[in-house]
């Protein structure tokens, strides 16, 4: 299983990428490798990328500041021990609250880490779709070859990188991501780094 976990992993995976889509070489002339974006695998990590769902990044950070003090620890027990009217009423929906419970219950059985079978397990989870799951498989597992076709971010990244006629969609770019294997986390990065530069938003 490859890795991309250090800044050693992504060069090489930015270089060989690079050699395959020739376009991703402006953006990394212009802004240098990407951040890694990683954080610690676990019940946390997961959950925060459950609260960033088809929200804005300045309303995801509004909520998690509600939902760190009551949450506390983060455990298993500690999330389902929070009614889902308290989880409704720090800001989430309900179907996201439902996603909390049931992302508790599975961390309980130990799904969040292991191997190439953690995607498919994750998929089974009560409200944890394929972009978030390849999220936390990129973010937190390091995996160097997830891709959240369905983020909007990337879908604008590369329509105006690569000079597409309209947004693609989910399935556009799963297509699109076919000739990037297994280097789609670097793409990813890359991506999200061009799409920073459009917003003009930093870097870091």
């Amino acid at each position: 299983m490859r890795s991309l976990r250090s800044e050693g992993d992504l060069a090489l995976a930015v270089e060989r990428l690079m050699a395959a889509e020739p376009r991703f070489v402006p953006v990394v002339v212009r802004h240098g490798l990407p951040p890694l974006r990683l954080c610690e695998p676990g019940l946390k990590s997961l959950l925060r990328i459950v609260t960033d769902q088809l929200i804005s990044l300045k309303a995801g950070e509004a909520i998690w500041s509600r939902l760190e003090p009551a949450l506390d620890s983060f455990t298993p027990e500690a999330v389902l021990a929070c009614p889902q009217t308290e989880l409704r009423a720090l800001g989430l929906s309900g179907a996201k609250a439902r996603t909390f419970h049931a992302a508790a219950r599975a961390a309980g059985d130990g799904l969040l880490t292991g191997d190439e079978t953690v995607l498919p397990r994750l998929l089974q989870v009560t409200g944890i779709g394929p972009w978030t799951a390849n999220v936390y498989l990129l973010s937190a597992l390091g995996f160097a070859d997830a891709w959240p076709a369905a983020d909007l971010a990337l879908q604008n990244a590369a329509m105006d990188l690569l000079s597409l006629p309209v947004r693609p969609r989910a399935r556009d770019m799963t297509a699109l991501g076919e000739g990037w294997r297994p280097h789609r986390s670097a793409a990813c990065l890359l991506l999200w780094s061009h799409y920073r530069a459009m917003k003009g938003m930093p870097q870091a």
